[in-house]
């Protein structure tokens, strides 16, 4: 017995999850539903896994029933696979005309391309899915086009039925006919309690338990429920009855025309005509959304346009289907496009007398930006040609305009260019455009100097470009901001024009202010006139180039400029004019103006400027900006002094209070900027003709006995000396007023005077490089002795002595003569011998050089201490 039930309950939980794929599919029985409740659970989870059934779905009687709603409609696949993704000549032949529309011919351009076709040849055309990406494959009618528009309305059916099952969780309305297949639940409460479940056979009656066959043809829901509770307070006494719908019944319908799955279709009987084309997928993509027909017994029963509840919300022509009903959907009709400045650009289908102003309002009407005022629309006429229609949409003309199938409808939008305002930019602290108003002053927007204005700002030099006619050309107005806003009633609080721009100059950096005015001024010259640019060069803050200013003089332009630097020659500055003489050409002019006249606004010197002028701003003559030397050492007052133009040596010292006792004038070190200068030259030309020399010395037939490492090292010795720019003088004659000893000074000299030196240093290829006490009487070859003497690499013949004033002597070498004198403060050098470096002629000198240089250095040094 447990074996057959067991049976019993699979065969109807197998039927139950086969309901999904059939419309018609048996539903379990209560006796089934009761048998499977009575199984073990262990055997109940394991019917429900092998089948697939939720358990949840199998609650008791005594439970409320939970409706779901299916899922019916699923979107639509847009991926497209590999293997139908390119066709072939013979398969795309077999397509109709709007699939055919989905694919292009392109050519194969790489092997690597997954297609369902198989084993193409490089010159093989296919035809391929035009809205998928395919690399290797090049479009062969490649075209231009504009973003393309989309049909308004079908994303609202942009999916796939998933089940054709109907759907029976909505409400059940009053007016609802009751028919053949419904269930009436009906429940009895009061002397008797019974609960009924009963079907309306196909005569229309139910069978009511003690009352017998009830008749319910052409009733509604609610007269059913009043008949039913009228019949039982009639015959039963002390009872009482609830009626409510159960199932309802099924209909059948049918979806054809331009459906995007026609078919027949079981839904339930309170669909209307939308949710029948939404559990079906809706519309394909040629199909009507204006004019979805009803048939009913072969005859046209209702036309639903979609528009109305699209674009309205209204949903009354929505109507409600019965048993064999069909929804036709025709082909599209005619269409236009909308583009450009609405709200919603798309492609609409239009009916038969519509005009612009409704698919315009199918667009959701105009953006603030539209220009309604020429609307174009591109139709086809008679001749198979396309012709331009203009509209004017603020007139009633315009707008019942009838369109035609085709029209493409574009909005350009307005110009960007704004009327009435004024627009500030620069060095203020509000910049932006702001309402233009009749008699309105520069002052009126620029209250204050530190309420508008940055404080970078330039209160002497600001402009106005205004415009002069239609085709943008503009005029310079020059003003000073400061007297603008201090000063109300000055000339230079202009009266504003629409569309004026005044241009706030930062005082440190106009150049990039100005490049866009004068490249306007330039580009908007004709007719070979002069480019409204005039010039100021020579002793002013900012020379250059500056735009004319209408009716401006050369005091202006001069406070474009920043005004004078110090020390410009103001009584006389040069203008030059170019004078077009219509006989002999141009004719330049020169001119001389007294600035001192100019800034206190004479007439004759303060005239005005034309195009092309060029003023020159002289500096005075012998005029020079403060210089400044330094002196250090033993002197009364040392320290920075300036100069002026000529000064002498013997002046500044003479100034520093003169020598002290312990100086030793002999031992001076003078540093001169120019001349470090050029000895950083001569040290980096050096270098690169010991590099040239060594690379010569490697290439010939004896080789190169000198080492890359030992090469590197002499090349970074020589780029690491410390030049100080040290020029010999004779300190000593130009104290005492030896006036072809002494020496003009120049800005930055610095003189460092020692206090007296009593020694003598020996360095180089010496045993024992070392300092020893100056004595008088003992010669080179004495101090020589006194450091060992020389090395087996040292070079005796070019042995040399650095004397404290930074000259070069070397020593006597005649037999027949005393040996050299030594004074106090020198410095004995013997280089090395140049044989050890291969002949390196260059070596002797960088070694002097490295030698000088360090004793310069430890002079210096030993001064600052």
């Amino acid at each position: 017995m447990f074996q057959k039930a067991k049976q019993l309950v699979a065969f109807g939980l197998a039927v139950t999850a086969l309901a999904g794929f059939h419309a018609n599919a048996i539903t379990p029985t209560p006796q089934m539903l009761e048998q499977f409740k009575n199984l073990p659970k262990s055997e109940q989870e394991k019917l429900a896994k092998q089948y697939g059934v939720d358990l949840g779905s199998f609650s008791g009687s005594n439970a409320s029933t939970k409706l779901e709603t299916p899922l019916l409609v699923k979107p639509r696949e847009q991926g497209i696979n590999s293997s139908d993704s390119c066709l072939n000549r013979d398969a795309y032949q077999k397509l109709n005309r709007y699939e055919k529309k989905k694919y292009d011919l392109r050519k194969k351009e790489d092997s690597t391309v997954k297609s369902g076709v198989e084993q193409v040849d490089s010159d093989t055309k296919l035809y391929c899915r035009t809205d998928i990406s395919l690399p290797g494959l090049a479009s062969v009618n490649e075209e231009k086009k504009e973003r393309e528009l989309k049909f308004f309305g079908y994303e609202m059916f942009a999916s796939s039925p998933t089940t054709f099952a109907p759907v029976t969780d909505v409400p059940i309305p009053s007016n609802y006919m009751v028919g053949p297949g419904d269930i009436l639940n009906i429940q009895l409460i009061g002397k008797e309690s019974a609960e009924y479940s009963l079907t309306i056979g196909r005569d229309g009656n139910i069978q009511f338990p003690n009352l017998g066959p009830i008749s319910l043809v052409g009733l509604n829901f609610e007269q059913v429920r009043n008949k039913l509770i009228g019949k039982v307070n009639e015959t039963m006494i002390g009872v009482e009855a609830n009626v409510s719908m159960g199932e309802l019944r099924s209909i059948r319908i049918f979806i054809t025309g331009d459906a995007y799955q026609p078919g027949s279709y079981t839904v339930s009987s309170l669909a209307t005509i939308t949710q029948a084309l939404f559990v079906s997928g809706g519309l394909n993509e040629i199909g009507s959304l204006r004019n979805i027909q009803l048939k009913r017994a072969g005859k046209i029963a209702a036309t639903l346009d979609l528009y109305d509840l699209l674009l309205k919300g209204d949903a009354s022509g929505d109507r409600r289907l019965q048993a064999g009903d069909v929804v036709f959907i025709p082909s599209r009709g005619g269409h236009v496009s909308v583009s450009g400045e609405v709200l919603r650009p798309a492609m609409y289908e239009i009916k038969q007398g519509e005009t612009v102003q409704q698919a315009i309002n199918m667009a959701s009407g105009f953006k603030p930006n539209a220009f309604t005022e020429g609307v174009n629309i591109q139709r086809f006429n008679r001749n198979g040609l396309t012709s331009v229609v203009s509209l004017d949409m603020t007139t009633i003309s315009g707008k019942k305009l009838q369109l035609k199938n085709g029209d493409f409808i574009r909005v350009d939008q307005v110009s960007e260019r704004v009327e009435n305002a004024i627009e500030i930019s620069g060095s203020a602290i509000r910049t932006g455009q702001y309402q233009w108003r009749k008699g309105m002053k520069v002052s009126d927007l620029l209250t204050s100097v530190r309420g508008s204005l940055k404080a970078n700002a330039d209160l002497d030099y600001s402009l106005i470009s205004r415009e002069i006619n239609h085709r943008g050309d503009i005029e310079i107005l020059q003003f000073s901001i400061g007297n603008a806003i201090n000063d109300k009633q000055s000339k230079d609080n202009i009266e504003l024009q629409p569309r004026d721009s005044i241009i706030i100059f930062e005082y440190a950096d106009r150049a990039e202010q100005l490049e866009p005015i004068l490249n306007k001024l330039s580009q908007q010259t004709r007719h070979g006139q002069p480019a409204k640019v005039v010039e100021i060069n020579g002793n002013v803050r900012f020379p250059g180039y500056y735009p004319y200013a209408k009716s401006s003089r050369i005091k202006q332009l001069i406070s474009a400029a920043g005004g004078m630097e110090e020390g410009s020659y103001t009584r006389a500055a040069e203008l030059t004019r170019q004078v077009i003489l219509p006989d002999t050409g141009v004719k330049v002019l020169h001119s001389q103006l007294n600035l001192n006249g100019v800034m206190e606004n004479d007439s004759s010197q303060n005239i005005k400027l034309q195009s092309r002028d060029v003023l020159t701003v002289r500096t005075l003559p012998d005029w020079q900006e403060t210089r400044w030397v330094t002196i250090k050492g033993e002197v009364h007052f040392p320290g920075t002094y300036s100069i002026q133009r000529g000064e002498s040596m013997k002046d500044v010292i003479e100034r520093a209070g003169g020598l002290t006792e312990d100086a030793f004038p002999f031992g001076a070190v003078f540093l001169r900027a120019s001349v470090k200068e050029k000895e950083e030259r001569e040290l980096v030309q050096l270098a690169d003709e010991l590099r040239r020399e060594i690379a010569a010395k490697a290439l010939t037939k004896d080789g190169a006995t000198i080492g890359f490492q030992e090469a590197q090292l002499m090349l970074d010795q020589l780029q690491n000396v410390e030049v100080l720019g040290r020029l010999s003088i004779d300190l000593p004659s130009i104290v005492t007023g030896q006036q072809s000893s002494d020496i003009v000074l120049e800005a930055n000299d610095e003189l460092l005077i020692p206090s007296r030196n009593q020694t003598v240093s020996v360095m180089g290829q010496v045993q024992y490089p070392s300092t020893h006490r100056f004595i008088s009487g003992i010669e080179f070859d004495d101090y020589l002795a006194k450091a060992g003497g020389s090395r087996k690499r040292a070079d005796e013949d070019r042995a040399y002595i650095l004397r404290a004033n930074g000259s070069v002597i070397f020593p006597e070498s005649n037999w027949l003569e005393s040996g050299t004198k030594m004074m106090p403060g020198d410095t004995i050098v013997v280089p090395l011998d140049t044989e050890y470096k291969d002949r390196l002629t260059l070596w002797q000198q960088v070694t002097s050089i490295i030698y000088n240089s360090a004793v310069a250095v430890a002079s210096v040094a030993r001064i600052n201490n």
